[in-house]
């Protein structure tokens, strides 16, 4: 039985992406004010009000109401205890947020998760008989591996590189990128035919998919930079991705190498971390 699709997802949105992005930056800030607090000396300034100006106290505890006068030729003193007292008000109010943020992203995830888990938990027999608005992101990876299609053929005189999965790739480069995505449980398919925006058939070296967003992203190795002819190819390439909307550190990833300047792993790590987290 043939079964129709929802066209509905239920991604996070907007407002929870720029939420996850203010609670990595303040979780940042949270961790550098407490490391910096850490080599700070003990006691804090008091800032006493007079017609003057303001003259500053160094108290040692809670119980000091006085303090001991820092004359204010003690520059150095007098800066590092009120940065110490700024820091530990910002780290105050800072805490204060990223817990707030934590439960409001939390509780989303979890309401995310649920929704989805609510077509993706019934026995297959029972899916057969519903149109669900959105499944599990095992369930979507796994629909969208089993769309079937035809890569490019690879001439017979590449050296034989085979991936984790058993695919044969172009380049050492290539074969690094897809173990490394299956590595971390990221779903691609290598040199899978696309049409872009001017009926144009590519094949982008890796089509990536990032389950969690519902999102595509296109993956292309530049390998041989170094060469004229195929540096000019790759920046047409490029363009064409652009023409169709495909924007470079959005949808699109882009990597490369000369035959002096490899790819590293660390490198290949790093751009899956800061794009599939």
């Amino acid at each position: 039985m043939k079964k129709q699709k929802s066209t509905l997802t239920t991604s996070h949105t907007d407002l929870y992406c720029e939420a996850k992005r203010r609670y990595d930056i303040l979780l940042q800030i949270k961790n550098s004010k407490e490391l910096a607090l850490e080599k700070t000396p003990p006691g804090k300034i008091h800032v006493s009000k007079t017609p003057h100006g303001v003259q500053y106290y160094l108290r040692q505890d809670g119980a000091d109401k006085t303090g001991k006068y820092i004359p204010k030729s003690e520059v150095s003193a007098i800066k590092q205890y009120l940065q110490k007292a700024y820091d530990e008000k910002i780290l105050k109010l800072v805490s204060q947020e990223v817990q707030a943020l934590k439960k409001l992203l939390d509780k989303s995830e979890n309401s995310v998760n649920k929704i989805r888990r609510a077509y993706s938990d019934f026995p297959q027999e029972v899916k057969n008989y519903v149109v669900p608005i959105d499944v599990s992101d095992e369930d979507y990876m796994r629909d969208w591996l089993s769309i079937p299609y035809e890569g490019k053929a690879l001439p017979e005189y590449l050296p034989f590189l085979e991936t984790k999965y058993k695919e044969r790739v172009r380049s050492k480069s290539e074969l690094n990128i897809a173990n490394a995505l299956a590595e971390h449980g990221i779903p691609y398919k290598y040199e899978c035919p696309m049409q872009l925006s001017n009926g144009m058939i590519i094949y982008p070296d890796f089509t990536v998919l990032d389950a969690k967003r519902r999102k595509i992203l296109y993956w292309e190795h530049r390998g041989m930079m170094d060469d004229k002819d195929y540096a000019r190819n790759a920046v047409l390439k490029m363009k064409s991705y652009l023409q169709s909307g495909i924007c470079l550190g959005k949808e699109l990833i882009i990597t490369e190498e000369t035959s002096t300047n490899p790819l590293g792993t660390n490198e290949i790590n790093e751009i899956i971390k800061k794009y599939f987290g």
